[in-house]
């Protein structure tokens, strides 16, 4: 494939995963991936492999994508430097790690999907192969296309390692967050059943600072972008028994029929729960933030 034609061809394969995982609420299905993106109207371009964790296709210069799991093969670590370590695929320097590495040499992006669950996926991208550690047969991928510009991205000072976590903390950590969330809750709203992807988000019940703030299903919520605010703010609470409740004087105030109908109408409302137990919202959590919202 000629080169100007690869570099449009995977700037609109990623501008399709972008626009579907939207409409998802930050995740894509594996058969979207598989069978779904169509450049020009040509045969359809599969975005991930059927069977391996990289995609090379045969008429591109370099990868496409590489796939890893939440808690996945121990190959695959994101150390505390905040890149990701990638092991070499089967075949030493040669097989699929030559289009990785010819990835690395043209300084491309490509797509990293994240396995949440079977057939789910959470998308980030860019990210960029910024080194290969032959010493112990990893790729170095970045979230952040600054770390090509790094002489050595295996020994990063304090300063730039600070950066790179600060970073894969936004790209990765919460984007995987919201997408298993949203997922877990059927993309929709826990308190209005808003069921638009793109204005869904998932908010923490214990916060990011708390000590039990950790990026996990129970520990968040499904929620429109309105009643995220509300709820941040504490003008709305949950009740441990999942009762949404309105702070007294947002609920005597008279405004209008986005206040009426979309926040005073939500008081004592029952909050849609996940289908599978383990999703559901921590109690202790509830607990902790509805005191926050009472006090």
């Amino acid at each position: 494939m000629d080169s100007v034609v690869e570099r449009v061809t995977r700037e609109r394969a990623m501008a399709w995963v972008e626009q579907r995982a939207a409409e998802n609420g930050g995740w894509i299905s594996r058969d979207q991936l598989l069978r779904g993106f169509c450049p020009d109207g040509a045969e359809p371009l599969g975005l991930i492999d059927y069977s391996r964790g990289i995609r090379n296709p045969a008429h591109m210069a370099a990868t496409l994508s590489i796939t890893t799991s939440v808690g996945g093969p121990y190959e695959d670590r994101e150390l505390g430097d905040g890149l990701l370590h990638y092991a070499y695929r089967q075949g030493g320097r040669g097989g699929d790690n030559t289009k990785l590495r010819r990835a690395m040499e043209l300084g491309v992006p490509l797509i990293l999907f994240i396995k949440t669950e079977p057939n789910v996926l959470v998308p980030v991208q860019p990210v960029y192969v910024v080194a290969d550690d032959e010493s112990t047969q990893t790729f170095v991928i970045a979230l952040d296309e600054d770390f090509r510009d790094i002489e050595d991205p295996t020994s990063l000072t304090e300063e730039q390692r600070r950066y790179a976590v600060r970073t894969a903390r936004q790209r990765l950590h919460q984007p995987v967050f919201r997408g298993r969330v949203i997922r877990a809750y059927a993309t929709r709203c826990s308190i209005c059943s808003l069921a638009h992807g793109r204005l869904l988000e998932a908010a923490h019940i214990y916060p990011d600072s708390h000590p039990e703030g950790r990026a996990v299903v129970s520990n968040g919520l499904s929620l429109c972008s309105i009643h995220h605010a509300a709820y941040d703010a504490n003008l709305l609470g949950i009740t441990p028994d999942h009762v949404v409740q309105l702070d007294d004087e947002l609920l005597t105030e008279v405004d209008g029929p986005m206040l009426r109908h979309g926040l005073q109408e939500m008081h004592g409302r029952a909050l849609t729960l996940p289908a599978r137990r383990q999703d559901r919202p921590d109690r202790d959590a509830l607990a902790f933030r509805y005191e926050a919202f009472r006090r």
